[in-house]
């Protein structure tokens, strides 16, 4: 692939950061010369290049608790031969460095005439250049934070203490191939979380609301950005402060649009990446082209939505991402592919080759997961059921991939009796099985929405930022898990 088919900005930008300025160590023709050598042979690999700033600043009753800035910059070196994986990474960018990994790779063998597949070129942009950790300066964003706390104090007597922190990175990458071809990309990434700790007699309830993107900071700096993560965070404190206990039980369960998707991301998701399914350790394994789950669920992993935290335009193998229908009306029909599952499985790679750093070697992750909306109102959900839980937040959970079952916690529920929303409810927790669990699907909202910019998966030690996202759902029966006596 010629380079002039690559978005131009990307590459002459990550080319000035990895190979250009008197400092640099490493030319460009030394960088191909040695990638070349390492992968002949190969199946497939590639030279990783990384240049990362990432900066934080927290606030805590008032005052700024830390502050924190940091520079990385490396590569990493993989050389890949059948299921065998070769992988070496140095945090200095320079010829000597890069030819001891070359070295060290080319211990897995491996004596392949054709390399695999490059990946299809592309001129997508889906998020600016722009480095948002020059945006208002870090005055500017203490003084943001300062004016959180006093703007919540001032909403309710009731407050307490707030909590408040902004977070932005900025990553610039480019992918070296033993062809030649380049491929790069620059991301920028900002968070703002808000918590809120309220006390009325002798009871204290908390309430959190986060929100970001792949855009500077100036979306999140706006008042009435900010001002509405306060209010949303105080709401939530304050339905905890009337809060009882959960009950538990076998009931009909709700769930919210938007952040609940996070249950469909871990009970589902994971199961429906590359590597379980080709090592068949997933829930999932062989099931493709059959009724997984109910008629009307339609779930999709799409790394192409612009300014979203979890999209890519390319993967971290250098492949385009892509809009990947996982399941189609209740049928299983795809997975999520890196490069060596796909080729394993003979199947095509989806952009979904991620890694949370040049130290870490490329795997199957989501990017942007979410369920397709249905027809019905939330309203007429809600009024279907006669005794249930209406989970309208989520806060941790944990799944196992093999056998597919889950537990999460409900940071904001609440009863439904007799199809009218009652009263809040504190320790629900909901407890099943992924695969069960898309059966159960008896109505699917009208309302689909994506989460507002949080979400960060872990796999195998490596965490990456990824996006949810559902309608209002409602499931005929799920374990609830409550402290009501």
């Amino acid at each position: 692939m010629d380079a002039t088919e690559l978005p131009a900005a990307p590459l002459a930008a990550t080319d000035r950061l990895f190979f250009g300025g008197a400092e640099a160590r490493l030319d460009r023709e030394a960088a191909a010369r040695l990638t070349a050598g390492a992968l002949r042979g190969a199946d497939d690999g590639e030279l990783f290049l990384e240049y990362h700033e990432n900066e934080s600043i927290s606030l805590d009753d008032g005052c700024i608790r830390s502050a924190g800035f940091n520079t990385s910059r490396g590569f990493g070196l993989r050389r890949v031969a059948g299921e065998a994986t070769g992988y070496a990474h140095a945090g200095e960018i320079d010829e000597a460095a890069l030819g001891r990994a070359a070295e060290a790779v080319r211990a897995v063998g491996g004596e392949s005439d054709a390399t695999a597949t490059p990946p299809r070129p592309t001129n997508a942009r889906l998020y600016t250049d722009a480095n948002p950790l020059g945006d208002s300066g870090f005055a500017g964003r203490a003084a943001l934070l300062t004016a959180i706390d006093a703007h919540a104090r001032g909403l309710d007597s009731r407050v307490r203490q707030v909590m408040a922190s902004l977070a932005g990175s900025w990553q610039a990458v480019q992918i070296l191939r033993a062809d030649g071809e380049r491929v790069a990309d620059i991301r920028p990434l900002v968070r703002l979380n808000v918590t809120v700790l309220v006390e009325q007699g002798s009871r204290r309830e908390t309430g959190s609301y986060g929100c970001g993107g792949r855009h500077g900071y100036a979306a999140l700096l706006a008042p009435e950005a900010w001002q509405a993560a306060v209010a949303e965070a105080l709401r939530q404190a304050l339905v905890n402060l009337d809060s009882r206990p959960a009950p538990a039980g076998e009931m009909e369960v709700v769930l919210g649009p938007g952040w609940p998707g996070i249950l469909l991301h871990e009970a589902i998701g994971h199961g429906l990446e590359g590597d379980f399914n080709r090592k068949k350790t997933s829930a999932f394994s062989g099931l493709l082209g059959q009724r997984i789950a109910a008629p009307g669920v339609t779930v999709v992993d799409d790394g192409t939505l612009p300014d979203r935290r979890g999209s890519l335009t390319v993967d971290d193998e250098g492949t385009p991402t892509s809009r990947t229908v996982l399941i189609e009306n209740g049928v299983l029909c795809g997975y999520l592919h890196d490069r060596l599952n796909a080729r394993l499985m003979g199947m095509h790679a989806t952009g979904n080759g991620r890694r949370q750093s040049y130290a870490h070697a490329p795997m199957p992750r989501m990017t942007n997961t979410v369920m397709l909306g249905g027809s019905h109102a939330p309203e007429e959900i809600l009024r279907s059921v006669r005794h249930g839980l209406y989970a309208v937040n989520f806060g941790g959970g944990q799944v196992d991939i093999t056998s597919g079952k889950f537990v999460f916690s409900a940071s904001e529920a609440y009863l439904i009796e007799n199809g009218r929303v009652g009263a809040p409810v504190k320790g629900a927790t909901l407890i099943g099985n992924g695969p069960e669990v898309l059966t159960k699907v008896a109505m699917i909202g009208n309302d689909m929405a994506l989460d507002p910019g949080v979400g960060t998966c872990g796999k195998n030690g490596q965490g990456v930022p990824v996006g949810v996202g559902q309608p209002t759902l409602k499931l005929s029966g799920l374990t609830v898990g409550g402290t009501a006596t």
